[in-house]
């Protein structure tokens, strides 16, 4: 063993040939680019070909550049190369290669190194046990690392660090389970390992993502009462936390608070503001945001002016939508496919579908790719603008080009065909698909049973309906609607009533449509009472009559001096009274 330790000691000292090999593996270190992986393997030969060869720890500290590279296949080599040669392993040769095949979802090879290390009377140290609960989480095997890590403590194999702590942490919250995550956290807090920021960012993470934001600013607080400082990721969480649950007051509360604590807020701080409002349609609000962000100093990028387009474009303010194209194109930041996609949603919405159509060859004509978002906008704008053939024409295309459409295509598929009459080529076109999520998904039943009734084929909504009870698809308040108003129209009254009283037992309540055409079909077959029984329940619901169901009420209304429980509703009504106290 002696003998071993004064060779290492040797080939460490600062000689000429150490002092060269050293400063070129700083060099590859701190470069980029496959130029500097073969740079690497280049020296790797040389040092392999010296007569004695280096230190084992100057071939480590190579390996570790090409791992830190992700080209784990290649040091997986050089490892094998180096053991050829009879360069003995150890400890830490061994943890590169369990995170190399870790790396590579080779968790079974890993554990089998880790038996190998067990084997030559090395003991596993923290770094070992690290890389395979890390390997483990990656390839979502969390609940096999937690037990790893339970059997760490319990046996007392090893001190976790943070490292450790942080990577069982960000599993759990991985696979949903932050409630056990938080236990853990709070664990670490109780011994002499004690969470950093980080361990504390991925749990308000979670929670913001777990739609718990409340729950995420209480450990928040409880963070710093612990002086443990936030950063910038802290506050990023948090900030889009509350912008998701549409509190931009106190996200941008926060963003001050952040600001003052000495954590400067980078382009994506502002970026989350800035598509938050744009979302909900405050663009003024958004260009006040851009205007902060420049003032701190910040350029806003690509994504700053895709939410503004987007923004403008939901307003239905396109002219404004292409001033912010035009000023992106001056700061010359190239727009991307999500930035066109805005402004040809915009468009379509407008229908002005030929200047959709035009930009849609102009973005293909500058090389990029349309995607599925894309097609949907200018189906959807084709549809709408009285114009299916153009939009089949442009489905096919679609998927000859290998794109295949997603669920919300087929929904404005379906929807355009059968609002232009092609109810029956819809149908055939959805029992022709092969996809189980998409016959499974009740809006598109919906949608086919709404057509069907449009074009006078109540059979084959009868026959939907019955077909997506026996999937054991659960109906939405619409289909029961669409449902309601095929038995109304085919005179099944009964049936009609029948099936709200059955919504509401399934826990789906009755909407204003509901009523509305329950009430109007009432009155149609001259059933006053009973209308009057439905219109009274639907006011002490809060809905009101539409403008079709209240021009029917007037007509059954008697003439003055005759008690009428109908003018009583109508009175109620025309009072501004909506429910009954």
């Amino acid at each position: 063993m002696k003998c071993t330790i004064i060779r290492l000691r040797c080939y460490s000292t600062a000689s000429p040939l150490t002092s060269h090999f050293n400063q070129r593996i700083i060099s590859l270190k701190n470069a980029s680019g496959p130029t500097n992986v073969n740079d690497a393997l280049q020296l790797f030969d040389e040092m392999l070909q010296r007569q004695p060869p280096p230190s084992i720890i100057q071939f480590t500290k190579l390996i570790t550049v090409i791992v830190k590279k992700k080209r784990y296949s290649t040091a997986l080599i050089l490892l094998d190369q180096m053991k050829l040669m009879g360069i003995p392993a150890n400890i830490y040769t061994m943890n590169i290669s369990i995170n190399c095949h870790c790396r590579l979802n080779q968790v079974a090879y890993g554990f089998a190194l880790l038996a190998t290390i067990f084997k030559q009377g090395h003991p596993p140290n923290l770094a070992t046990y690290s890389t395979l609960i890390h390997g483990l989480v990656l390839v979502d095997r969390v609940f096999e690392a937690v037990e790893l890590f339970k059997k760490l403590l319990r046996d007392k194999l090893c001190d976790p660090d943070q490292v450790m702590y942080g990577t069982v942490i960000n599993g759990l919250c991985k696979v949903g389970h932050t409630s056990k995550a938080l236990e853990l956290l709070t664990f670490m807090e109780s011994g002499s390992c004690k969470p950093s920021v980080e361990q504390y960012s991925v749990v308000i993470d979670s929670l913001c993502k777990d739609k718990m934001v409340d729950h995420a600013l209480e450990l928040f607080a409880k963070m710093t009462e612990k002086s443990v400082l936030a950063d910038v990721i802290t506050y990023n969480s948090l900030i889009q936390g509350l912008c998701n649950f549409g509190r931009e007051t106190e996200a941008a509360k926060m963003l001050r608070d952040m600001e003052e604590e000495g954590v400067s807020p980078g382009v994506d701080t502002f970026n989350i503001l800035v598509n938050s409002f744009c979302k909900k349609g405050s663009v003024k609000e958004a260009e006040l945001a851009v205007q902060a962000m420049v003032r701190r100093g910040l350029n806003p990028d690509v994504i700053t002016y895709s939410a503004l387009i987007d923004g403008y474009c939901l307003r239905g303010e396109i002219d404004e939508a292409e001033k912010v194209l035009d000023g992106m194109v001056e700061k010359e930041l190239v727009p991307n496919i999500i930035t066109y996609n805005s402004l040809i949603n915009g468009y379509c919405k407008k229908k002005r579908i030929g200047k959709a159509m035009r930009l849609f060859q102009e973005i293909q004509d500058k090389g990029l790719i349309p995607d599925v978002v894309t097609y949907s906008s200018l189906l959807q704008g084709l549809f709408e603008s009285g114009n299916p053939a153009a939009a089949r024409e442009l489905f096919n295309k679609m998927q000859a080009k290998g794109l295949a459409p997603d669920i919300c295509t087929y929904r404005i598929l379906f929807h355009g065909m059968c609002n232009n009459s092609q109810c029956t080529d819809a149908l055939a076109l959805f029992q022709s698909l092969g996809s189980k999520e998409l016959v499974k998904d009740i809006v598109l039943y919906t949608i086919l049973i709404d057509g069907c009734t449009n074009c006078g084929k109540p059979n084959l909504a009868l026959d939907l309906y019955d077909e997506l009870l026996l999937k054991g698809l659960e109906p939405t308040v619409r289909t029961y609607n669409a449902m309601i108003r095929v038995y109304c129209q085919e005179g099944l009254l009964g049936k009609g009533t029948e099936l709200l009283r059955k919504m509401e037992e399934n826990g789906c309540l009755p909407d204003s449509f509901t009523y509305n055409v329950i009430v109007r079909e009432l009155l149609k077959k001259n059933e006053h009472r009973e209308a009057e029984i439905f219109l009274e329940e639907m006011i002490n619901r809060g809905f009101m009559p539409d403008h079709a169901t209240f021009e029917n009420l007037l007509v059954w209304i008697p003439n003055v001096g005759k008690d009428s429980r109908l003018r009583t509703i109508i009175q109620k009504l025309t009072n501004g009274g909506r429910k009954d106290t």
